[in-house]
């Protein structure tokens, strides 16, 4: 099976190759995640939760790209989302790791 076309990614995001399909990571190849219970664009992982579950944090002043966007955060920090979605990596990881994936089944892995 072929890949589609290349995604577009912001700055701080990377683009890996993995069983045949695309995967977004962030810093050093952090897995990154969306959590069903947000809403679009507001992210309700916050205290504890974004202590397991950290934010990913607008690292430089970045402006939309395709279905790249960022929100604010109730701590007032920029948050990126993908297709609406706020992105998050999972403690737990290590490089490269995706064990965040189904957690409590509310957690899942970003792919294009």
């Amino acid at each position: 099976m072929a890949l589609g076309p290349l995604p577009q990614t912001p700055a701080d995001v990377s683009l890996f190759v993995e069983n045949g399909k695309y995967i977004f990571r962030v810093g050093e190849a952090q897995s990154i995640y969306v959590y069903d219970r947000d809403r679009p664009n507001v992210s309700i992982c916050v205290d504890q939760c974004s202590r397991v579950w950290p934010p990913i944090i607008v690292a430089q002043e970045s402006s939309t790209l395709s279905d790249w966007t960022i929100c604010k955060r109730a701590d007032g920090f920029k948050q990126w989302c993908y297709r609406g979605r706020p992105l998050y990596t999972h403690a737990g990881d290590k490089p490269g790791e995706t064990s965040g994936d189904g957690v409590d089944g509310v957690w899942h892995i970003v792919t294009p």
